[in-house]
């Protein structure tokens, strides 16, 4: 796997094969952050990785210039690796291995862009934006990414403003009025 933009661009990471992620593929991440860096001033805002997996997009945020960083991520094996990461990279990430859930039921910070890259069957994955937003840790205009599979279609809820389409991953980006 490699960062594909910013400061970072081009360095390759080599997740264990045995964690139990789906890492988002490089062509899916260069379409997303296309739509992010004209939206977005990465060193200007916080970021929220629910569901971290090997740490990919919050590497790709940091690589960018974002300085304010959390990754929640419920696998002890997933968190040493993203951790011995942010560490070799020198990024400012904070690692919590906790459920996302649990997370969400107690966060007390609030951030401008949250990522959430559940693994794919997740029971509960359609409950998601409703658990984000019922936590309130998304700031006004701040914006939630959901990654799901063709399964799910999010066009309907309240919150959601687009989505985009990179084959079989689907970016659903829903907006806190």
């Amino acid at each position: 796997m490699r960062i594909v933009g910013g400061s970072l661009k081009g360095r390759r990471f080599y997740p264990p094969k045995n964690i139990p992620a789906r890492p988002t593929t490089d062509f899916a991440k260069e379409g997303l952050f296309n739509i992010l860096t004209n939206q977005i001033d990465f060193s200007e805002i916080s970021f929220l990785d629910l569901f971290g997996g090997t740490g990919s997009l919050s590497y790709e945020i940091a690589s960018r210039g974002c300085e304010n960083i959390v990754i929640v991520e419920k696998d002890a094996k997933s968190a040493r690796f993203i951790n011995q990461q942010k560490d070799e990279f020198q990024l400012p990430i904070q690692v919590l291995q906790m459920d996302v859930f649990t997370y969400l039921h107690g966060v007390n910070q609030q951030f401008e862009l949250i990522f959430a890259g559940p693994p794919y069957p997740l029971p509960n994955l359609a409950t998601i934006p409703d658990e984000v937003f019922a936590a309130d840790c998304l700031t006004s205009k701040g914006w939630l990414i959901l990654e799901h599979n063709p399964n799910h279609n999010f066009d309907s809820h309240p919150m959601f403003l687009k989505k985009r389409n990179y084959g079989t991953t689907i970016f659903s980006i829903f907006e806190k009025p």
